[in-house]
């Protein structure tokens, strides 16, 4: 039987309180409730399924962020999500009083309207990366859309008002910022960001960054052009999702089959897919047909190897590489988003928000709960942010 999915509501983003606030850690944690992990898309062939449908009221949206942003004094204290201990959701507090980051000369500051998780959010606060991590206490999140509210001295083609997004850590796991994105204002290099398509809401560009950015990479590292072939491992999730549509779109793929489960073949279909494959069902690497590349986003190198043609490439995104594949961490890079923005702007390309969110910036714990069953389809987003 398919459940009918919810439809995900956008709210207007407020202007900003005056409100104030250094991490103080003690404060009485979220409650959490309890979220279902399966999704079952009715409908799942309809176009609008790959995003979140653009209404009058994103134009408006956008237009009272940016004035708000605008006319609102920017407050020396905001709130953010904060953990100063490595471990589970438990760990993650709403401090109301957490100073606003400085500004350095080659960065602006961003009224932030939106933001997303990744599972590199989770798993660095998990202390998988704590070697080589910022100090704590950390705001964590690295997708970020909102307003220019201030800008550097150094700062070149931006200005305050300007509508951005961007991933807003150029290493993901070498000395990430100390201030995330998941608070009211974050700071970031002018060099991680980019204008905001025009035709996406807050919520919608929030999702695309770091996802975006690491479908790109990935596919220009294996060398992929026109005419070749492409099997994406989780053609459902955040990368998977976009790993899709560059190929086809940006890359020119002569093929492009994906997997994911019975529920969500559709969404592979609607998103440029030309072969679905139910891994419920059958195993992608028994299949008679190779590929050129097999970008695995789900961790299943060792069968990936075997679904490639002779001299083909496999990039891993988690978990054990088996030669010849090989893993990357995306570098944040602004002009790969300007690159794209075309493609975004046009409709080509389109950004792929998990129907239970976007989440309240109340509930990020239980947005965390939800990213971490790897269950999401598409971006898990983060908006309003007050």
């Amino acid at each position: 039987m398919r459940a009918t999915l919810p439809t995900p509501h956008l709210q207007s983003f407020p202007s900003p309180p005056p409100l104030s606030f250094k991490p103080s850690l003690a404060f009485p944690e979220t409650r959490r409730k309890s979220l279902s992990t399966t999704f079952v898309p009715k409908g799942a062939s309809s176009p609008s399924f790959a995003r979140l449908p653009l209404r009058v009221r994103a134009s408006s949206q956008a237009a009272s962020a940016t004035e708000a942003a605008k006319s609102t004094a920017l407050p020396s204290q905001m709130k953010a999500w904060v953990y100063g201990e490595y471990g589970g959701v438990d760990v993650l507090k709403l401090d109301e009083k957490v100073d606003v980051p400085e500004v350095k000369e080659d960065q602006v500051l961003i009224k932030v309207a939106a933001a997303a998780l990744n599972p590199v959010d989770a798993k660095r606060r998990q202390g998988k990366f704590k070697a080589t991590d910022s100090p704590l206490p950390t705001v964590p999140g690295y997708d970020v859309a909102g307003v220019v509210v201030k800008v550097g001295s150094q700062v070149k083609e931006l200005k305050e008002g300007d509508e951005v997004y961007g991933n807003i850590n150029e290493k993901a796991l070498e000395g990430p910022k100390q201030f995330g994105s998941l608070a009211e204002y974050t700071a970031v290099e002018e060099k991680l960001l980019a204008l905001k398509p025009k035709n996406l809401d807050f919520a919608q560009a929030a999702g695309l960054p770091l996802a975006i950015e690491t479908a790109y990479e990935g596919l220009e590292r294996t060398g992929f052009s026109a005419g070749k072939s492409i099997l994406v491992l989780n053609g459902a999730g955040g990368v998977g999702s976009l790993v899709i549509q560059l190929a086809k779109q940006v890359f020119g793929a002569s093929k492009v089959a994906a997997t994911s489960s019975t529920g969500k073949l559709e969404l592979l279909k609607s998103l440029g897919a030309d072969l679905a494959i139910d891994y419920t069902k059958e195993n992608f690497e028994d299949l008679p047909e190779k590929f050129d590349v097999v970008f695995d986003a789900i961790g299943q190198c060792d069968k990936a190897v075997k679904a490639i043609k002779e001299g083909g490439s496999v990039v891993a995104l988690t978990g054990a590489v088996t030669p010849p594949g090989f893993r990357f961490v995306v570098t944040s890079n602004g002009e790969v988003l300007k690159k794209l923005n075309p493609y975004l702007e046009s409709g080509k390309v389109k950004p792929v928000v998990d129907p239970k969110g976007p989440f309240p910036f109340a509930q990020v714990a239980e947005a965390f709960s939800y990213i971490e069953t790897n269950r999401a389809v598409g971006k898990v987003v983060i908006h309003p942010i007050p």
